[in-house]
């Protein structure tokens, strides 16, 4: 009777051993699907978030006509005729006209952490309405670790009803926000009628989202223009509205809504 209990005893524990070692089993397999599923949804800390393109988005206007900027009819009905009674054109085609808009962003550190290049490139498609192009180094630097063909920036070129947009947006709601404003600098003209301003924080412009930022980066604008001197150009963009630095009561624009969105709204 002793052999048999001692016999049956082993054989319990053996069976015990087996099902603990299974149940251990599982248990450690059931963590490891709770630590993947925990790390694929908070992902690693200090990871730049993920980037999402916000271009392909639908709107609530999508199937609506496209209106005209505003902008661009103060241009045509207001701008153009102080130009030619300020400097004297005979000749439309000499008075100057805004040509494009450049919005250039560098960063330098997604030679370490490439993407945060698709954070700032998000962030551009967001403030311009444009997809951003990727600009890559023209040549290897040893001291900064930088290969040629590396991807350290991001461009984009707005044309058209986008620039009008942009522009409007910039001088009325995004200049105002800019911390310690006094006015916008006049020694940025390169002499062939372009001016260019760098702006410090892209938080200024309110299609950032204040929670969504992770690093504070800056870029630089560009507008060109088509006048051939500096003062043409200055007097162009301050009929546009730029609070240039000095201005005792900068220009705003006002522009009479057209007949048939007042009728439509």
């Amino acid at each position: 009777m002793a052999t048999k209990e001692k016999a049956g005893g082993k054989a319990g524990a053996k069976a015990g051993g087996k099902g603990a070692a299974k149940g251990g089993a599982g248990a450690k397999s059931g963590g490891a699907a709770a630590k993947g599923g925990k790390g694929g949804k908070a992902g690693k800390a200090g990871q730049p978030r993920q980037a999402i393109d916000f271009t392909k988005r639908e709107h609530a206007g999508a199937g609506l006509p496209v209106a005209a900027p505003r902008l661009q009819a103060h241009y045509m009905n207001v701008v153009r005729g102080a130009l030619a009674t300020q400097f004297g054109f005979t000749n439309g085609h000499q008075i100057p006209s805004l040509s494009k808009i450049v919005v250039n962003c560098g960063v330098g550190e997604a030679v370490k952490q490439p993407k945060l290049l698709d954070v700032v490139v998000e962030e551009l498609a967001l403030i311009t309405g444009q997809k951003p192009v990727r600009r890559k180094a023209k040549k290897s630097i040893s001291n900064f670790g930088l290969r040629e063909g590396q991807e350290i920036g991001a461009s984009v070129t707005l044309r058209g009803a986008k620039m009008w947009e942009f522009l409007d947006r910039f001088v009325t709601v995004s200049v105002p926000r800019i911390r310690d404003f006094r006015g916008l600098g006049t020694k940025s003209f390169d002499g062939r009628g372009n001016y260019t301003i760098g702006i410090k924080e892209q938080m200024i412009f309110p299609e950032i989202n204040y929670d969504m930022v992770e690093q504070i980066h800056g870029m630089d604008i560009t507008f060109v223009t088509t006048a051939e001197k500096d003062a043409h150009a200055m007097a162009l963009l301050h009929q546009l509205g730029m609070p240039f630095r000095g201005d005792d009561k900068p220009v705003i624009p006002k522009v009479a809504q057209p007949a048939a969105s007042v009728a439509a709204a």
